[in-house]
């Protein structure tokens, strides 16, 4: 039997904030549900920028060589992704887009129709804060347009989503709220 395995992935360059909160609590009640937990911070890693030769359309792997290689050989392992990125300017921090065009060819094989995923059968959970006070930060599209953004890089690479967190107004407070603490460990039940 294969075993049962997360890959966490922290977009944000605060280990101790909010964001982080949200994926460390996301990684104790997968632990507590029996998975092995492969923990990373995108900010610790060296990742070139894209440079859109798309040849990882074709191999499924970036030929440039540096931390892709690792994440994309943890995500193959995994049976499911958490992404905890905070929201910056109602999108992902710049480490986490990159990590999605980084990705393109693992992700999707492209065809003469419509793209072809890659990593069908996997699941995913999306977690954010947004300094923007709620409801302002899902109505001005602040946190909505983070989710977004992320839930369509796991869509169009064939993964279903477990849940999608949001934690608004983080910039008056580092803590998370107990009731998205409840949203996180309702995802692994």
């Amino acid at each position: 039997m294969r075993p049962k395995r997360v890959l966490a992935i922290l977009g944000s360059p605060h280990i101790d904030g909010a964001t982080a909160t949200m994926l460390n609590h996301s990684i104790c009640e997968a632990e507590k549900a029996g998975y092995t937990i492969a923990k990373i911070n995108l900010y610790e890693k060296q990742l070139a920028f894209c440079v859109g030769c798309r040849r990882c359309l074709t191999s499924g792997m970036c030929v440039q060589k540096d931390d892709i290689q690792e994440i994309i050989s943890l995500l193959h392992e995994s049976q499911i992704v958490v992404l905890a990125a905070p929201t910056y300017w109602a999108n992902v921090p710049a480490p986490v887009k990159n990590l999605f065009d980084r990705l393109l060819g693992t992700a999707m094989e492209e065809t003469a129709a419509f793209p072809k995923p890659r990593l069908s059968g996997k699941k995913y959970v999306l977690l954010t804060a947004c300094n923007t006070p709620a409801p302002f930060s899902w109505i001005f599209g602040q946190s909505r347009g983070a989710i977004r953004n992320m839930d369509e890089f796991f869509k169009t690479a064939g993964m279903k989503s477990m849940g999608k967190i949001v934690c608004a107004n983080t910039g008056k407070t580092k803590n998370v709220p107990e009731r998205v603490l409840r949203k996180i460990e309702r995802c692994w039940k």
